[in-house]
């Protein structure tokens, strides 16, 4: 052992080397190295999708669809008026099966038939088919 420390006498105490080219690196950029390596690219997301919870799609009866249309009825000889509403309606899952329900509240711009949307004024494009309750 006392052979191992003779061969650096000559640098042991020498000051530590600071580069006059490159900036010293941040404690955080310096730990960054020593980080864990994930072998499996896209695994982690993987999971975390697969445990993603979603809804499934609710069918109305008969009864409920004959409530919404005549809402809508109601909505569209008002439109002029611009009412406020409350509208639930179903987002389809772009990745699983399913999706989720979302609850907006807003002035109602128009109803497009052709394209059977409810718009409201805030821009938001609600399919007529997906909407379970106004």
């Amino acid at each position: 052992m006392i052979n191992n420390i003779s061969k650096y006498e000559d640098i042991i105490n020498l000051p530590h080397h600071i580069s006059k080219k490159h900036p010293q690196m941040s404690i955080e950029m310096r730990s960054a190295q020593f980080a864990p390596f994930a072998a499996l690219t896209g695994y982690e997301a993987a999971v975390k999708e697969t445990g993603r919870l979603t809804n499934k799609r609710i069918e109305l009866n008969e009864e409920q669809e004959e409530i919404l249309s005549n809402k809508l009825q109601e909505i569209k000889a008002k439109i002029n008026t611009k009412p406020i509403i409350t509208v639930t309606y179903f987002v389809p899952d772009l990745r699983k099966e399913g999706g989720e329900y979302k609850t907006v509240t807003g002035s109602v711009n128009k109803i497009d038939e052709y394209r059977q949307l409810l718009i409201l004024e805030n821009k938001i494009q609600i399919p007529i088919s997906e909407i379970i309750e106004i």
